[in-house]
């Protein structure tokens, strides 16, 4: 499979066999299926994520990172790299979103996007309480590369997670949120991950068929 999104490849070809079912989740997945929020017509600010699958030494994994506590939004909260789209990206239709997210993983976690292969791009979502209408950018990391927090400022710190963790049903709960809000969690590397960045894993684990039968009766609180 391979795209031409505004002259920017996107190709899954050469990635390891058992991405495929990732693959086949961007041909099918429609947005609503990920999430109940999407973007207005003409609104949102236009933003990208990187959802960076690797193989660790336990195997499959994601790249994470955790925000600064110091941040005046998404304080302390875990999450893909990613943020919003720069003029010289491009068309948010097009390049844009791989270009940015590529772009913010590299100033977040230092890694070398020249050993990230775009395999695929989810349809864009939207994120009411900040605006961002937010495309998810999947990538296989093909030659791994260091990294580290590049800002304390902006990022405490980057973590990779075993997809096997993420799909354990002993590590996921749901989380429930002062304003009432529940959506699915996972507890892992120390963190309590939350919110869109859960909401996407959770949605691939299930698409992908990676998903065990967990219980949802399991409550976590934030903070």
């Amino acid at each position: 499979m391979t795209q031409a999104r505004g002259g920017a490849r996107v190709s899954a070809a050469g990635v390891p066999s058992w991405l495929d079912p990732v693959a086949s989740v961007v041909a099918a997945v429609r947005p609503e299926q990920l999430s109940r929020f999407l973007p207005p017509a003409g609104g949102g600010r236009p933003s990208a994520v990187l959802i960076l699958f690797g193989e660790g030494e336990r195997g499959p994994d994601l790249l994470l990172l955790e925000r600064s506590a110091a941040l005046r939004s998404h304080a302390g909260q875990p999450s893909f790299p990613g943020g919003s789209l720069d003029p010289q990206d491009g068309d948010p239709e097009g390049e844009g979103p791989v270009r940015a997210a590529l772009r913010e993983a590299e100033e977040e976690t230092g890694l070398d996007p020249a050993g990230v292969q775009v395999f695929g791009v989810l349809p864009r979502l939207y994120i009411p309480v900040s605006d961002f209408a937010v495309t998810p950018v999947l990538g296989w990391w093909r030659e791994p590369s260091p990294v580290r927090v590049v800002d304390p400022a902006e990022t405490a710190r980057v973590f990779r997670v075993p997809v096997a963790d993420l799909a354990d049903p002993a590590n996921r709960a749901m989380l429930v949120h002062p304003s009432g809000f529940r959506g699915p969690a996972f507890l892992v590397e120390g963190a309590l991950v939350w919110g869109f960045t859960a909401g996407l894993i959770d949605k691939i684990l299930h698409y992908a068929g990676w998903e065990r039968p967990w219980d949802r009766d399991r409550t976590v609180p934030l903070g």
